[in-house]
């Protein structure tokens, strides 16, 4: 297959292109610069522009663009940009995929589409929660409106969970806190964490490419989510650190504003539905081997 990829310079996107090429896929990479390789492809998606046959041939677009969520406290400006950095791209591509006839969209979403569930096991059948990450996810979501509505474009939208890897991502950033003996839960710790390991997430993304099966949304997290307080326990164990450690959550607040309260102090029980009931079976189910094939490669 040929297959586009916008936002391939991530920790997902990075892993993805080496994926597909592994598997015998062509691999092109949109980028927002004058292009510099053969495998790039140059566009400017506020401007709505694509380079001349870019999607030429094309039997997949996926599209994991967008400005990472924590990456800085929430402002109005910067609640702004977390939108356009996802429906703006999203937009673009969706109408291009109908226009170049491109049979297939694989769109990132997340899986703070569904808000606080508590301890709720939530599905893809789940509607929209409350908040701003789920008003983000279900906007970004209806940015794919012009594909799903062509009958000749299957439009995948995955809802992704914490990814876990050995570098990158929000498991990239607290790992060295537990190897500094300052891993603890956070919070109340029962608020689940929805997870997948890396591996799983880009063969997850892979599946979604390659099985015309796979539509709508797909929740990108392993079977067996875990609270929070589960989470650093296995963590520290991994990484033979005790975790005694309880950051309350006032303190997450001073320190992350707004976000605290929606994607550290909630979470979501989700279970990957979509993609057990169409055969994906998954190389680490269970949170341990998933954070020990993160920590020893």
């Amino acid at each position: 297959m040929r297959v586009v990829i916008a936002g391939s310079s991530g920790m997902i996107g990075t892993s993805l292109v080496a994926s597909l090429r592994g598997e015998g896929h062509e691999v092109l990479r949109l980028v927002r610069r004058t292009p510099a390789a053969p495998d790039e492809r140059g566009w400017d998606p506020p401007a709505g522009r694509l380079d001349a046959g870019a999607l030429d041939g094309v039997d997949a677009v996926v599209n994991l663009c967008g400005s990472g969520v924590a990456d800085k406290r929430w402002s109005d400006a910067r609640k702004q940009v977390l939108r356009d950095s996802r429906t703006v791209p999203t937009e673009v591509l969706a109408a291009a995929v109908v226009e170049h006839g491109v049979p297939t969209l694989v769109n990132s979403s997340a899986i703070g589409f569904y808000g606080d569930t508590g301890d709720d096991v939530v599905d893809e059948t789940r509607g929209p929660g409350t908040g701003f990450l789920a008003d983000l996810c279900r906007e970004w979501e209806a940015a794919t409106a012009v594909a799903e509505q062509a009958p000749a474009v299957r439009v995948v939208r995955l809802r992704t969970g914490l990814v876990i890897g050995p570098a990158g991502g929000l498991f990239g950033r607290i790992r060295p806190l537990f190897a500094f003996f300052l891993g603890g839960k956070l919070g109340s710790g029962e608020q689940y964490m929805p997870w997948i390991s890396l591996d799983d997430a880009i063969s997850a993304i892979r599946f979604a490419v390659e099985h015309d099966s796979v539509s709508g949304p797909v929740n990108l997290t392993a079977p067996s989510p875990v609270t929070n307080a589960e989470f650093t326990r296995t963590v520290g164990h991994v990484l033979h650190r005790p975790t005694p450690w309880v950051v309350p959550g006032f303190a997450l607040k001073a320190v992350l504003g707004e976000f605290a309260e929606e994607g550290v102090l909630i979470g979501q029980r989700a279970v990957p539905k979509a993609l057990e009931s169409n055969g994906f079976h998954f190389l680490h189910p269970a949170l341990g081997a998933a954070v020990s094939a993160a920590v020893n490669g």
